[in-house]
């Protein structure tokens, strides 16, 4: 597996922050997703498409690896695995369904 170095300016660096413990908000929340989702493009040489929230997850470029390395990611930068924390087993279509449940485990966390 190739490794990437992601450049930490702008928006790129406020995800990475996020990343290292601020998941206080719920755009927190949204671009440290939107961060793991361009690492796991990269570190495995996929073609992302645009990130909007109506994307099906099938038609993002990744694979089931990437997004079994996102989920993963996501787990230890924020702490969150709502696959396996749901009473209900969900699975997300599109991207804004893949925000919206890390924004859910996250609010949930918070309480």
């Amino acid at each position: 597996m190739k490794q990437t170095t992601i450049a930490m300016d702008g928006a790129t660096g406020d995800a990475a922050r996020l990343v290292q413990g601020d998941t206080s908000s719920r755009a927190g929340v949204r671009e440290a997703v939107v961060l793991q989702f361009h690492q796991a493009a990269a570190n495995q040489e996929r073609r992302l498409q645009p990130l909007t929230d109506d994307l099906v997850l099938l038609e993002s470029g990744l694979d089931s690896l990437c997004f079994a390395i996102v989920v993963a990611e996501l787990e230890d930068s924020l702490g969150l695995d709502p696959f396996s924390d749901a009473d209900e087993v969900f699975f997300p279509v599109t991207f804004g369904d893949f925000v919206a449940l890390y924004e859910a485990a996250a609010a949930k966390a918070a309480r």
